[in-house]
């Protein structure tokens, strides 16, 4: 653990013990004895589950990133950011049933593999937590006709 993470959360639980502490007196919530201590036990409670809260929103926030159609002037020009366009590639089975020149002339020349049974593209890295290696797009070859197409991480 980080040493700003104590800090972070008693920077959170300070005006939150405030707060609880008025709540209970207005709501007249245990005695004037004993509300301290329900004030603070909640505090310590509820500090660190708020802290682990904003931490995880910001983690989902860094790993969204928007899907976009198929284009093939984009796919061309974005080279890193192709990972926007598998998704509608694979869910449309676009490629299905294509050969592999016609593979070739929508996708480009620009692969990272290509032999008779396989093409592969690279789409580029996809926003995530600990994602460090870039996606790729392999395109499954059977007698030179496209059977199967596939993303995953290199």
């Amino acid at each position: 653990m980080s040493p700003e993470v104590p800090i972070i959360i008693i920077a959170i639980a300070i005006p939150l013990f405030f707060v609880c502490l008025r709540f209970f007196k207005k709501r007249n919530i245990g005695s004037q004895k004993n509300r301290f201590w329900i004030a603070l036990g909640f505090t310590s409670f509820v500090s660190p589950v708020i802290y682990i809260l904003v931490i995880l929103s910001w983690l989902w926030s860094n790993s969204y990133y928007s899907k976009e159609e198929f284009n093939a002037k984009v796919w061309e020009s974005t080279e890193l950011e192709r990972y926007r366009m598998s998704e509608d590639i694979i869910e449309s089975k676009m490629l299905l049933g294509k050969s592999d020149q016609e593979v070739i002339s929508l996708l480009g020349t620009d692969y990272i593999f290509y032999n008779e049974t396989r093409i592969t593209y690279m789409l580029g890295f996809v926003p995530g937590l600990f994602n460090i290696d870039p996606d790729y797009l392999e395109i499954t070859l059977e007698n030179g006709i496209v059977v199967s197409v596939t993303q995953y991480e290199g």
